[in-house]
């Protein structure tokens, strides 16, 4: 559904971390979806971790069994278990996540002429926020603006999405990443780069 191929987020790769999309869903499936939502990562959830869902409450802090937290979560508002809206919300949302690399990403990186570390890409999902006016939406998300700030190696970038129900919006989102390990931008390494991607995407699918 994500079409993710994030190598990070590879079971098999030595640094493996659970996507925060995946973390995303599983919160709207445990807790329902909220007219506001906030959701902010602290820590990247590693092979063997047991995360522990607390009670329902308007701030839920996700840890380990250690107490250690790698999510918070701030909701306010009107509250929903509708099991459509949460299906249709997940599904677009992780839709329009899973077209961060390569189409809206490599755009914007390119512009300020800089890339990732090809073979050791750092992206971090740093927050995310949702803001809905109503909760009967069906549609899709779509992308609305995108930012990209650069500083020295690191960079900040903002995906800006809204939800539409019959030509209106009614919900608009930002989710923000961190970048680290940028590079002077090389056009031959992006489209190999690209073409790994790719190349992942297709075994996965002939599986």
């Amino acid at each position: 559904m994500a079409n993710d191929f994030n190598p990070l987020h590879d079971a098999d790769a030595k640094r493996f971390c659970i996507p925060g999309d995946l973390l995303f869903a599983v919160i709207l499936a445990k807790y329902g979806i909220s007219q506001h939502m906030e959701f902010i990562f602290s820590g990247m959830v590693t092979a063997g971790v047991e995360l522990v869902l607390p009670e329902p409450s308007g701030e839920l802090h996700i840890n380990d069994t250690n107490g250690r937290e790698y999510l918070r979560v701030k909701r306010a508002g009107d509250l929903t278990h509708a099991d459509s809206l949460i299906r249709n919300l997940t599904q677009s949302y992780v839709e329009f996540s899973g077209q961060t690399f390569p189409h809206i990403l490599v755009p914007l990186l390119a512009e300020q002429q800089v890339m990732i570390h090809p073979e050791r890409p750092m992206v971090i999902y740093e927050s995310m926020t949702i803001d809905l006016d109503r909760l009967d939406i069906t549609h899709p998300v779509r992308a609305d603006s995108n930012q990209l700030e650069i500083g020295g190696k690191r960079g900040s970038v903002g995906l800006a999405f809204h939800l539409e129900e019959g030509g209106e919006i009614v919900g608009r989102g930002k989710k923000h990443m961190l970048l680290s390990g940028l590079r002077e931008y090389d056009e031959d390494v992006v489209v190999s780069a690209i073409a790994t991607y790719n190349r992942s995407k297709a075994v996965f699918a002939a599986r």
